[in-house]
């Protein structure tokens, strides 16, 4: 296992606190691996084997196990007879109402809970009932960029930054693909299975969808427009075009669905000048640049698109919140908030000429704070100062610690 300190160093700050550990994101991102490594960092600290109880509830093993009552029935009788017992509970979602079990086990016996899931039911009103001011939930993202190039440095010989970017980009970062060298068909393929076992299992089973191909329609649409805002009732319209009705309701409803197997991220717009965050025209993008090239294919036109995606997932995987910034009539590609921190970003492939120049740098000159501003590019300019505003290379920005 390649470690991710990212994640474990946070989660591992709550060991013996009396909270729950809750892991999120998408399915086949790293959580269960990461659960396993939680493991094996509790032993350093001299926990005993007989201590902890790992289940993966997405394995025939525990086929039984899908009730709340048969659930706490069997932890109950493997709970350790002398110490603490850490519970380590894997895409826990599949058992019903399993946060009553967590809520009843952290209340009357002495254990540290950890659990993953694969769905934002596992952010549910239920969880708020049952474990108020009781848990702690951590996102678990694909790969970043960093994290591509310890992963690829096991099996293969790695280029300069710049150049792997290129190939981070077209093969995202689902830790499954860099486990040894795929092809791009090869990596595709892995990927549009995640894709089709999240669709298919994480959304049309579980809410019982019957128009799939309406579903898929929706998700097309999404994936091609990565990085532009639209609404609910543009999509309706597309769709009308092609002779299929669907009401506003219906496309939005699809779209919480999407977001709720962490597949979309949807990104609000900030007045910069009104400083409120605005309801409408949102854009959306995708939990990892692959999703997009494994169902519509590689096109060199959707580049500057996932170039913006890779920049939004660094910005959270670091724990801002995250908005598209509106200027009087322009548009700032990101606005990155976390606490009393603010950073202002915009995305650029390349800049050819002055009035492109002109018009990316001037946004940022137009704000009027003292917060930091970057114009991220990939061409071979990227660097430097032009009057305040930091010039970086994308790959140099993902893997710099300064913001």
């Amino acid at each position: 296992m390649i470690n991710r300190p990212i994640y474990i160093d946070k989660i591992m700050a709550y060991v013996n606190t009396p909270f729950v550990k809750i892991l999120t994101g998408i399915r086949r991102c790293g959580k269960s691996t990461i659960l396993r490594m939680l493991m094996e960092e509790i032993k350093k600290r001299g926990v005993r084997d007989d201590q902890i109880l790992h289940y993966s509830f997405d394995s025939l093993e525990y086929e039984d196990i899908k009730t709340a009552k048969a659930l706490f029935t069997h932890l109950k009788q493997h709970l350790c007879s002398e110490g603490r017992t850490y519970l380590f509970l894997d895409e826990i979602q599949e058992v019903k109402s399993w946060e009553k079990v967590v809520n009843s086990l952290m209340a009357d016996y002495d254990v540290d809970i950890y659990v993953t899931g694969s769905n934002s039911r596992m952010m549910s009103s239920e969880i708020s009932t049952y474990l108020t001011g009781r848990y702690i939930a951590f996102r678990i993202f694909p790969l970043s960029f960093s994290e591509y190039m310890l992963f690829r440095k096991e099996y293969t010989e790695i280029l300069d930054p710049r150049t792997e970017l290129a190939n981070y980009l077209r093969l995202g970062g689902f830790p499954a693909v860099h486990l040894q060298k795929y092809t791009s068909n090869e990596v595709y393929t892995i990927v549009k299975d995640i894709y089709n076992s999240t669709i298919f299992t994480d959304i049309v089973r579980r809410n019982q969808i019957r128009k799939v191909d309406q579903l898929e329609r929706i998700v097309k649409f999404t994936f091609d427009n990565v990085g532009r805002t639209f609404s609910a009732a543009s999509i309706s319209k597309y769709l009308k075009s092609e002779n299929r009705s669907i009401d506003n309701e219906t496309v939005y409803n699809y779209l919480s669905k999407l977001e709720s197997a962490y597949i979309l991220h949807r990104c609000s717009r900030f007045d910069v000048q009104g400083k409120e965050i605005l309801k409408t025209q949102e854009k959306f993008y995708l939990a990892d640049p692959a999703l997009r090239y494994s169902v519509l294919g590689y096109s060199s036109d959707s580049v500057s698109a996932m170039l913006e995606n890779v920049i939004y997932l660094e910005l959270l995987r670091r724990g801002y919140e995250v908005y598209v910034g509106k200027l009087d009539n322009t548009e700032i590609d990101f606005i990155a908030v976390k606490q009393e921190n603010k950073v202002y970003i915009q995305v650029a492939q390349e800049i050819g000429t002055p009035e492109t120049e002109r018009r990316e740098y001037g946004r940022l000159l137009d704000i009027r704070d003292n917060y930091p501003k970057y114009v991220l590019r990939t061409d071979v300019f990227a660097g430097g100062n032009y009057e305040g505003i930091k010039t970086m290379h994308i790959a140099d920005f993902l893997l710099s610690n300064e913001y």
